[in-house]
C-alpha cells in the first residue's frame, strides 16, 4: 500500500515543481530525503526512567523503535558527563516517513491550540525545514491522561535536489505544510 502523501508527491507535487520552477527533468525534483525527530531530554541525568518513557512516547508516535543520545563531551555546567544519556531520535525514510508527514500535517499540527501556522524561514542553508513542537500530546497515539510531563521535539525535514529556499518551501508548502500567513 503505498503512503497518501507519496502518491500526491508523484502526482501533483513533481509536476506543479517542474512547471512553476522549470525543471525539465522529473528526478531533478526536490525531494524529501528523511525526516528527523528529535528529543533533548535533560532531566534523564537524575533520572533514567524520563529518557526511557520519552523513548516509548516516541516509538509510538513515529512508529519506529528510537536510538539513545549520548553527551559527546561533558559540560560542567549543566552537570553533564561525556557519555551521558540526554535524549532520543528517530530517522524516518520511505514509507514511515510519508505515514508520519502525513499525520503531522493533517492530524496533529491542527490539534495544536490556538495554531496560526508554523513559521516559513526555518530553513537553513541547505534548504532543510527544521520544525520545533512543545508537547507531544498532539499526537493521536499518546494518551493525554497518561503523559507524566510533556516533552518537546525537533522534527527535521533533509531535502535533497534544492537548488534554493524558495524550491524548498514550495516543495513543503505542496505538501500541505500550513504556513503563517503575512498577516498573522
Amino acid at each position: 500500500m503505498t503512503p497518501r502523501l507519496l502518491e500526491k508527491y508523484r502526482k501533483e507535487i513533481i509536476p506543479e515543481m517542474m512547471r512553476e520552477f522549470g525543471i525539465k527533468n522529473k528526478m531533478a525534483v526536490p525531494r524529501v530525503d528523511k525526516v528527523v525527530v528529535n528529543m533533548g531530554v535533560g532531566e534523564a541525568l537524575q533520572d533514567i526512567k524520563i529518557l526511557e518513557r520519552a523513548m516509548d512516547e516516541l516509538g509510538l508516535i513515529t512508529g519506529q523503535k528510537p536510538i539513545m543520545r549520548r553527551a559527546k563531551k561533558a559540560i560542567a555546567n549543566f552537570k553533564i558527563k561525556q557519555g551521558s544519556p540526554i535524549g532520543c531520535k528517530v530517522t524516518l525514510r520511505r514509507q514511515m516517513m510519508y505515514e508520519f508527514m502525513d499525520r503531522l500535517i493533517s492530524i496533529a499540527l491542527p490539534r495544536i491550540r490556538d495554531f496560526r501556522g508554523i513559521s516559513a524561514d526555518a530553513f537553513d542553508k541547505a534548504g532543510n525545514y527544521t520544525l520545533g513542537l512543545s508537547e507531544q500530546g498532539i499526537f493521536p497515539e499518546i494518551e493525554y491522561d497518561k503523559l507524566t510531563r510533556t516533552q518537546g521535539m525537533d522534527i527535521t525535514f533533509v531535502i535533497k535536489n534544492v537548488k534554493s529556499i524558495d524550491q524548498a518551501r514550495a516543495l513543503i508548502r505542496l505538501f500541505g505544510m500550513p504556513f503563517k500567513t503575512d498577516k498573522d
